[in-house]
């Protein structure tokens, strides 16, 4: 199955406490169906001391979102999308816009 979120793509959140920001996607999980979104769903950590020059005390991450709260934004309609696919004139499988039908991937 095609991956309809990949990295470095600009998503928005459409639901749960974060509903309406948008931000990068740093890194996927297709076996969980999870995305890391940067500065988005961050969640405090307390971290022990490692050795003398180790990170310490209380950090905060980037938490996982699940793809279902998450959707694409299309650069020229400027707005959350839903992802379609269909064959370029070289044969491969690209991602468009459902909206505008733009192509997404260059």
């Amino acid at each position: 199955m095609a991956a309809k979120i990949k990295k470095g793509d600009l998503v928005m959140v459409v639901a749960g406490r974060e509903r309406g920001k948008t931000g990068r996607v740093l890194r996927c999980d297709p076996q969980r169906a999870v995305v890391l979104v940067e500065r988005l769903n961050m969640v405090k950590r307390h971290l022990r001391a490692r050795g003398v020059q180790g990170r310490q005390g209380i950090i905060e991450k980037e938490a996982p979102i699940h793809i279902s709260n998450l959707m694409l934004m299309c650069e020229r309609c400027n707005a959350p999308v839903r992802v379609g696919f269909k064959l370029d004139h070289e044969g491969r499988r690209v991602r468009v816009c459902r909206r505008c039908h733009d192509q997404l991937d260059q």
